[in-house]
Formats: C-alpha cells, sequence, structure tokens
C-alpha cells in the first residue's frame, strides 16, 4: 500500500491536506485554503514539484 493525501476541513472551515505514510503517519501538511479546488490544486503542485525536488541542508540560528 502506498502513502495517500488526505483533504479536510479544519475548525475555522478552511481546507487542508495532509500526506499519509503506508503505515499511517503524517508525513507532511499543506496550508489553509479558501476552496476545496484550491487545495486539490495544493496536492497536485506538491505532486508535480516534489519527483525532483534536491535536498538542501540549512543551518537554523538560535
Amino acid at each position: 500500500m502506498s502513502g495517500k493525501f488526505e483533504v479536510y476541513q479544519d475548525k475555522k472551515g478552511a481546507y487542508r491536506f495532509r500526506l499519509k505514510a503506508s503505515n499511517g503517519q503524517i508525513i507532511a501538511t499543506g496550508q489553509s485554503y479558501k476552496t476545496k479546488e484550491s487545495c486539490l490544486h495544493g496536492i497536485e503542485s506538491v505532486k508535480k514539484n516534489a519527483a525532483d525536488s534536491k535536498i538542501e541542508e540549512v543551518e537554523v540560528e538560535h
């Protein structure tokens, strides 16, 4: 079984998505969207852009 995207409405009524691994663990979450359609476009953007994305390590100031 592969991972899946879940679309849901938060307490304020905004649409959000989360990506769950095959074991059910949440591995990514999206921002809030005003419409379900916008949320679905956000998922498609992640799918499109993540496939060939590079990994970049950055330092965080403490």
